[in-house]
């Protein structure tokens, strides 16, 4: 069926069910969350229930908060109890959390560049979790073509509740529901004046931090409006005050490393020939010395523990009253955040200063193998502003249907510096010492020492490189949502949409960047932009209702189709089962598909050609064991049978426009077990499993020739033209490909359990939530016929992805006071690239204790002190660490902090 065909026939069905147009969403209603940073349970419906909600993962509107699938909500007063001051923060912290994303204590690009924070749900990637405001789309931002949403746009301040979504939701959200959904809803109404602030520190009195927030808003009989202020600071916190040195290991023992650039700098005296002359040498203002290991440039004194930022975050909100059953609302919504960040000086090498030339104080010529330039700090600068806009009518029909139709465009401008990079095309005249003595304006550059670089010459070769981009994002939704049928077991529900969205990215990068001048990785220009028409359908349709061991039975099922400008049609489905098998016990189960899109950077990425060095296997393939598929497929290729692969491959990477969209299926099942014999205690129990195919990424050139030429009769799709092609005549090979493309595999399976108990004894009231997740699979095949990579209880460059973790939040209140105190375990994980027996080959569990202390003056102003890792745990070391000798995408390296707040309401 065409695309015309597909769209036309849902639209008529939809249209016929709402009886009119302007079809319109209500996914953003308000509800109250049944326990603290819980796991949504069922509840059972009563006559008196009047309000009617959606939650996270349905469209359809209901009288109680029910949920087929695992979920978590953290209301307000649940973010203050943590004392979390941004989402990520909060975020980062839950047990399904894993692997990659940026924070404050990463230094690291990710997907929005320098200083941006994300949140990766089962460790699948930050590109694989929807991130939603108010129930539709925000758009992704940061430094330019970006592919994921930067939390620091997000304002904590005016966060009503956050729904996080533990299960794929392509058929109701669309594209990049894979690991799960984040859903921020924020306050809908403020009355008079909200002012708070705040201010924390560590306990080595670095790291300070300041919040300011205010917020002003009035209720009227027919309307509301208010506006929101935050500004948020955080001051850096040096690298040496919490690692002393990069370790690595010698003999059996952890010793301080570094890197062999020195500042002053490094080489060998050379003869006539090239040849070196003599052990290594280090460079002194007025000679040399003898080079050893140990006197590495010890590097973490150019870098920063925490990075610093600054941010200004604006939020307004309205709604009117049109009429008795309709309504006009708008949100907008301003960042502005600016972040430093120190980096190591560049290094030059290969340099030979002759004997003759006055730089060089000795009688040799001298190879200077590579020397830092201390006297030239580098700092990376990142400037970015997001705005965000959304306006539109929401109401309801005289048969009680719901409806809402909004506009939602969303900008964003980011920009990234660099200072003092090497022009390498100036460095070479610098170094040109039989001609830059010539010229006046060419000052010949000294690399002979500590501080032999003056300022003339360093303003001569560096230069501030400057990239710019940004990403918008357009959509036009229309949803609705109602009853349509009382059957024997209880109301058919429905909800259904159509959404138009355009995605657009670019990036600039500095002219000496794409000419390749700079001396860092040559990139070209990024842009593109893609757009998508979308229709859904989803129903709610009661099974069975007051039998035995069926209380009531529900299934929901929602049909998305999706049609992509870049790539054509596509069609996702959701199946849930909620059971009520009695007051006491809930069953849940989930069965669905999900796909993500090619990114703007994935499809737009510019083509970078370089020779690399890869391995031909059909080089002196004469040698092979004439048994073997790779004999037998060099062989039928005519690769002439004395060929041996000299130098490197012709080898094409970067994006690629003929990408297809990563596939997903995805299965939960768990009971939601309320035990009446322990009044107010409840417990969840949910398996999950997600299955990506077709996942996105590049195979290197080595791994793609092996493939296809270890495939029986070169079956593998490796072999085809596209990939590579060889020369007839000589063998070898003139073309490789390794482009991104659809070719790697990805398995995720594991438990989640969550525990809720509140307890009241007289005036004082306990609150306890415990959950715990275990990753009991994740494997990566990265193509077809590749070893299967087993992440699971494992730590790498990439994050942590142990098999076991644990939040256990409790709180006490009595009167005005409140004690919250949270409990975060991190389990052991295996270092994925250390071999057995070495000295972080392991990381040990380890347990962060966050403590809080609140006390509510009066109706208008509260005090607030609390101490995040109160036993000041440091961060284990393992060998494959990020940064700080340890994971910072894992652990805590800013040590215990304190912080007080308080908050004045009029």
């Amino acid at each position: 069926m065409t695309r015309s065909a597909v769209m036309t026939s849902m639209a008529i069905s939809l249209a016929s069910m709402a009886t009119f147009s302007g079809i319109a969403a209500a996914a953003e209603a308000e509800t109250e969350a049944m326990f603290p940073a819980s796991a949504i349970k069922p509840q059972v419906s009563t006559p008196t229930a009047i309000e009617r909600i959606a939650i996270t993962g349905s469209r359809i509107q209901r009288e109680e908060m029910a949920s087929t699938a695992p979920m978590t909500v953290f209301t307000a007063q649940d973010i203050e109890k943590t004392g979390a001051t941004s989402v990520e923060v909060l975020l980062q912290r839950m047990t399904a959390s894993a692997g990659f994303a940026g924070n404050q204590t990463n230094a690291y690009w990710t997907e929005g560049g320098y200083g941006s924070t994300q949140v990766n749900l089962r460790g699948l990637g930050v590109n694989r979790t929807l991130v939603l405001l108010n129930g539709r789309r925000m758009l992704n931002s940061g430094t330019g073509a970006n592919s994921s949403v930067d939390f620091n746009t997000i304002p904590i301040s005016v966060v009503e509740r956050i729904e996080v979504l533990k299960d794929g939701a392509s058929a109701i959200y669309g594209a990049d529901a894979v690991a799960g959904v984040v859903n921020i809803i924020t306050r809908q109404q403020i009355e008079g004046a909200e002012f708070q602030a705040r201010t924390g520190i560590t306990e080595q009195n670095d790291g300070e931090q300041y919040k300011l927030d205010l917020a002003l808003g009035h209720v009227g009989e027919r309307g509301s409006a208010y506006v929101a202020m935050s500004y948020d600071k955080t001051q850096a916190v040096d690298m040496l005050s919490r690692a002393s040195c990069p370790l690595e290991e010698v003999n059996g023992e952890l010793v301080c490393g570094g890197s062999s650039a020195l500042p002053g700098g490094r080489g060998h005296f050379i003869d006539t020939n090239g040849n070196p002359i003599g052990d290594p040498l280090m460079l002194l203002p007025t000679g040399s010395a003898p080079y050893t290991s140990s006197h590495k440039d010890n590097t973490y004194q150019y870098f920063n523990a925490v990075q610093p930022n600054e941010r200004v975050n604006l939020f307004a909100y309205g709604e009117y009253d049109l009429t008795a059953s309709s309504q006009v609302f708008a949100e907008a919504m301003y960042t502005h955040r600016s972040s430093q960040l120190p980096a190591t000086p560049q290094s030059v090498s290969g340099i030979v200063i002759p004997a003759w030339h006055e730089s060089n104080p000795t009688d040799a010529d001298f190879l200077l193998q590579s020397r830092r330039l201390a006297e030239a700090p580098r700092q990376f600068n990142i400037q970015a502003d997001t705005w965000r806009l959304v306006t539109g009518f929401r109401g309801d029909l005289d048969n009680g249907w719901q409806w809402d139709a909004a506009v939602n465009f969303g900008s964003n401008r980011g920009s990234y510096e660099v200072t003092n990079v090497i022009n390498k095309a100036r460095l070479a005249e610098a170094t040109d010492y039989s001609n830059c003595n010539l010229d006046p304006n060419v000052p010949c550059a000294d690399f002979w020492g500590v501080g032999s670089l003056t300022p003339e010459m360093l303003d001569y070769f560096l230069f501030n490189m400057r990239d710019s981009g940004g990403n918008e994002q357009f959509s036009l939704t229309a949803n609705i949502t109602g009853d349509l049928w009382q059957l024997p077991a209880g109301m058919m529900s429905f909800a259904a949409g159509l959404e138009h969205r355009n995605e657009k990215g670019w990036n600039d990068p500095d002219p000496l960047k794409i000419s390749g001048e700079a001396n860092t990785a040559q990139q070209d220009p990024i842009d593109g932009s893609y757009t998508a028409d979308e229709i859904y359908l989803e129903t709610l349709l009661p099974i069975l209702s007051g039998l035995p061991f069926a209380k009531s039975v529900e299934l929901t099922a929602a049909l998305r189709y999706s049609y992509f400008d870049t790539f054509g049609g596509d069609t996702n489905y959701k199946m849930g089962l909620l059971w009520v098998v009695n007051d006491a016990v809930t069953l849940r189960a989930t069965q669905s598909t999900a796909f993500r899109v090619p990114n703007i950077p994935e499809l737009f990425g510019g083509i970078d050609q370089g020779s690399m060095n890869t391995t031909d296997p059909c080089s002196e393939w004469v040698k092979l064991d004439p048994s073997s598929n790779r004999y037998a497929n060099c062989m039928a290729s005519n690769v002439p049978t004395n060929y041996k692969q000299e130098g490197t491959i012709l080898t094409d990477r970067g994006g690629n426009a003929e990408l297809e969209p990563e596939e997903a299926n995805t299965f939960t099942a768990g009971i939601v077990w309320d035990l009446g014999f322990i009044e107010g205690l409840n417990i969840t129990l949910d398996y999950y499993k997600i299955e990506i195919n077709n996942a996105i990424n590049s195979v290197n050139g080595s791994s793609k020739l092996a493939a296809c030429y270890d495939s029986k009769g070169m079956t593998h799709p490796f072999c085809s033209d596209e990939h590579f092609v060889r020369d007839a005549m000589t063998g070898n090979i003139t073309y490789l490909q390794t482009q991104l493309g659809n070719a790697a595999n990805e398995v995720v399976s594991g438990v989640d359990m969550a525990m809720f108990y509140q307890k009241e004894m007289g005036n004082v009231v306990t609150n306890t939530t415990w959950e715990l997740s275990y990753l009991d699979q994740y494997d990566l095949q990265t193509y077809a016929g590749a070893p299967v990579e087993s992440r699971a209880g494992t730590i790498g460059y990439d994050g942590s992805y142990t098999k076991w973790r644990s939040n256990l939040y409790f709180d006490v209140t009595n009167d005005n006071w409140r004690f919250s105190y949270n409990i975060q375990y991190i389990g052991a994980a295996d270092d994925q690239y250390a071999n057995a027996g070495e000295i972080g080959d392991s990381v040990d569990a380890i347990t962060y204790h966050n403590a809080q202390v609140h006390y509510q003056m009066d109706n208008n102003i509260a005090f607030t002190a609390g101490i995040d890792n109160l036993f000041d745990k440091q961060a284990p070391y393992h060998q494959s660490y990020t940064d700080g000798n340890t994971n910072t995408m894992t652990y805590d390296l800013m040590g215990r902090r304190y912080y007080v707040g308080m908050k004045w309401a009029l």
